[in-house]
């Protein structure tokens, strides 16, 4: 009775690690798209610090690799050249000078290299001086306010995913949760200043494309800017539990030429005008 227990313990395993098996190669088959490199790796944005940030990390990581390689590769060689079994005896030595200014000097080298470009990097995106365009951001639970600043123009972005979409009465589209009512246009080309802020607790601003990420705190005023060089479409969300309805707070940012986006402007503005005198 025992063996024909195990027996049938390691048939219902087989079958639990097929199914298994063709579940993962569904679900293979469904996420192909997201099984290359780029999903894995950081985004390089659309702007020029999302661009330097993302060679920052390609620089520091090859560093990291190739100490890595080079770490246990003496390792694994040590373990195999000078193994117990062909006779090999450990040195005995209490200190030595060189090698300790050997592996001081060598790793103060390596962090100087690397702090040098990240240094100038925090510094191009902590300069927000000499805007073309300055918009302020504030979070509330859960939307978004959006205010040009000196254009007159301001509104709230909601999200835009239907609730039988939600509440599973209707398919899912393929930017679920990602959609908004009102989108943030922004003009390609230029510099723009983002002022973050909150009205009642602590949310994130974030916008994977670009590059930047920053805590909107109630009573507290954080800045960011970018260049955005591209016209398109991009989504992002609030990066910062904020409540049960946190997951509801999508961004979305429609990048236009400076010229589209001047007549949006100018038309933004006059539904102001009219919705004022009303």
């Amino acid at each position: 009775m025992l063996e024909q227990g195990e027996a049938m313990t390691r048939k219902c395993s087989i079958r639990r690690i097929a199914a298994g098996g063709a579940g993962v190669a569904g679900s293979g088959a469904a996420g192909e798209a997201l099984a290359g490199w780029g999903a894995l790796n950081l985004t390089q944005g659309v702007t020029p610090i999302s661009r330097e940030v993302y060679d920052l990390h390609m620089l520091i990581l090859w560093i990291c690799v190739v100490i890595g390689v080079v770490v246990f590769g003496v390792m694994i060689y040590s373990i195999i050249r000078f193994r117990k079994a062909k006779g090999a005896e450990a040195a005995q030595f209490h200190e030595s000078t060189s090698v300790e200014i050997m592996w001081t000097i060598i790793p103060f080298l390596i962090l100087v290299g690397m702090a040098i470009p990240a240094t100038g990097t925090l510094i191009t995106m902590e300069n927000t001086r000499k805007p073309e365009l300055t918009v302020k951001v504030t979070g509330y639970q859960w939307k978004w306010e959006y205010e040009y600043l000196g254009e007159k123009v301001s509104f709230f972005s909601n999200l835009g995913t239907p609730v039988d979409a939600i509440q599973n009465r209707e398919a899912k589209g393929p930017n679920y949760l990602r959609k908004v009512d009102n989108r943030l246009v922004l003009p390609t080309g230029q510099k723009i200043r983002f002022l973050v802020t909150a009205a009642d607790v602590i949310h994130a601003w974030w916008v994977p494309e670009l590059g930047m990420k920053k805590d909107a705190i109630p009573g507290f005023v954080n800045e960011m800017w970018a260049r955005i060089d591209e016209p398109g479409v991009y989504r992002g969300q609030c990066a910062e539990l904020c409540g049960r309805g946190h997951a509801y707070m999508p961004i979305v940012i429609e990048a236009k030429r400076p010229e589209a986006f001047r007549q949006w402007l100018a038309q933004r503005r006059q539904e102001s005008r009219v919705a004022e005198t009303e």
